[in-house]
């Protein structure tokens, strides 16, 4: 035994197996994430139950079965549960009965014992609102402005029939709503701000002033048109609705125009259910957010960490590679440069809190405050840069991120072998040619590896956002087609903060649990197509100069 100690041989079997426990919890863990994220868009089964409530009232109930568990017996007795004689676990399962406006709660806790009897009716139907969740319930009828026009087994086809005709209404509503009047609302912002700049320079411009009103005059005609086709499509679209009843009898209408759609999932196939799958996991990365987050898609989210990421990596790369050449290259080593060292390592082990106070004092208040009085005075007290946005989120991750790149570059310079720079000057090339033309290629592999570390910290940071520009909701998204197009002043979502939006603020956590776990599978995947995209670059390029480092 103690020879086999001095071997080694127990040393290398313990990191062999924690290596393999490690791994063995991270992949646990993307499966646990993936299981729970894709299952919600599943079109779940529908049940109608009847059940006897804790005050002895027996009550018919529709909904899900979203999770269950083994609970003591004398547990729920404790609680008031009046059970029948049975084993000491008892089945508890948490309901989704949704009608969040008629019944007050999305879920419901009910017991196995107490369930009398459960049944799937293929006629049960799921109808996903814009507003105040699912609601389930059968389709009694189809009206328009008010005259039912189907009933019984015809109504279902003339639902879904108005339900398409009111789902492209609300689609054109909402790109005149978002594109045509937002883009006329930006240009009369611009136009207001041009002419308090010509009030401030106090330089008589009847000219200038002529030519904003005429614009404006332009504008407000346009927007009158748009208006009033906006109208037009507001009453086209409140013209159909349906009447469904719920679990307790009660008949209760909805306008289409708040409907997403109605599907009946006890009656679906194996194929129908599957183009349903495929539609929402579409809709859920394509779409924007509804009900405070806990709803609809996560687009804007996604738009943003990319957007960041890559505004990230443009400015930290040429930042981090010139002060790692400066302390490689031309610094003089000595006292100064080592501390200069051991302080950018230090850096990366910074809290990232407190790179998020930074950068609200620095750039938010100091910088971005003087850039308003400097660039921006007509549109004071309103701040342009002086508040948080996505320039400044971008700048505070690139120091974040920075002693990563400085570290790897300095590495990757120090592995370029010395007779390399000297055949270059022996062949009468400059300093500056030898470092331009042969040493930073060489190291551009060990760049790409600390940008990958970069983006791979960044993109998941949340804390320092929430301080310098990452908000629940953005109006709008950072990039559109109103000049100057990329609009780095604006606020934005970030999939990080999403996730801790939706699973730690949201008012109905039970409803949004689903979301928390596709979203965050969904940044995992972001991150890793970023890092496999650097990777691939830094391999071909290792590749490339592979012959010159041997």
């Amino acid at each position: 035994m103690k020879a086999w100690f001095k071997s080694g041989a127990p040393w290398v079997w313990l990191t062999a197996g924690t290596v393999s426990i490690s791994l063995m919890m991270v992949v646990g863990l993307l499966i646990l994430i993936a299981v729970k994220g894709l299952a919600h868009f599943w079109p779940a089964q529908v049940a109608e139950i009847h059940y006897t409530q804790q005050d002895g009232e027996r009550v018919r109930l529709m909904g899900e079965v979203v999770s269950q568990e083994r609970v003591p017996r004398q547990r729920l007795l404790d609680r008031g549960y009046t059970l029948p004689e049975g084993a000491p676990l008892v089945t508890r399962s948490l309901f989704k009965v949704g009608n969040r406006d008629f019944l007050g709660a999305d879920f419901l806790w009910i017991v196995a014992p107490l369930i009398h009897d459960t049944h799937y009716p293929r006629a049960l139907m799921v109808i996903e609102r814009r507003e105040w969740g699912d609601f389930y319930g059968y389709l009694k009828s189809v009206k328009e402005q008010d005259r039912v026009v189907a009933v019984g087994k015809n109504a279902w086809e003339a639902l879904q029939q108005r339900m398409a005709r009111a789902n492209e209404l609300y689609a054109r509503i909402k790109t005149i709503e978002e594109g045509d009047i937002g883009a006329i609302n930006y240009k009369l912002e611009q136009l207001r701000l041009r002419r308090r700049a010509l009030e401030l320079e106090e330089e008589p411009a009847p000219q200038a002033y002529a030519q904003i009103k005429a614009r404006e005059a332009e504008l407000q005609g346009t927007y009158a048109t748009i208006q009033k086709e906006l109208n037009g499509l507001y009453q086209q679209i409140r013209r159909d609705s349906l009447t469904a009843e719920i679990a307790d009898g009660q008949v209760v209408e909805i306008p289409l125009e708040k409907v997403v759609r109605a599907y009946r999932p006890n009656g679906m196939g194996i194929g129908e259910k599957i183009r349903f799958y495929v539609t929402k996991l579409i809709e859920f990365v394509t779409e924007d957010p509804r009900e405070a987050n806990t709803e609809g898609g996560i687009f804007p989210a996604i738009f943003g960490t990319v957007m960041m990421v890559l505004i990230m990596s443009v400015i930290v790369t040429p930042f981090g590679v010139v002060a790692a050449v400066y302390l490689r290259e031309y610094a003089q080593q000595g006292l100064l440069i080592r501390i200069i060292r051991i302080a950018v390592n230090n850096l990366a082990g910074v809290p990232s809190i407190v790179y998020g106070v930074f950068g609200l004092g620095f750039f938010v208040y100091f910088l971005g405050g003087n850039v308003d009085r400097w660039f921006f005075p007509e549109a004071l007290p309103a701040p342009t840069f002086g508040t948080p946005g996505l320039l400044w989120a971008s700048l505070t991750l690139a120091i974040l991120t920075m002693p990563v790149v400085i570290v790897a570059t300095e590495e990757g310079l120090s592995r370029i072998p010395r007779s390399i720079r000297e055949g270059s000057l022996a062949l009468g090339a400059t300093r500056a040619e030898t470092l331009w033309r042969t040493v930073l290629p060489m190291a551009v592999p060990a760049m790409m590896t600390g940008l990958i570390l970069a983006v791979a910290r960044a993109a998941g940071e949340v804390a320092p956002l929430m301080m310098v520009g990452v908000v629940k909701l953005a109006p709008s998204l950072p990039l559109d087609g109103n000049f100057p197009f990329l609009h780095l002043d604006r606020k934005f979502m970030h999939l990080g903060f999403h996730i801790y939006d939706v699973g730690f603020q949201s008012p109905n956590v039970e409803a949004a649990r689903p979301l928390v776990y596709a979203t965050a599978l969904l940044l995992i995947l972001i991150i890793v197509a970023l890092n496999l995209a650097a990777i691939m670059i830094r391999n071909r390029l290792r590749e490339k100069y592979r012959a010159a480092e041997t």
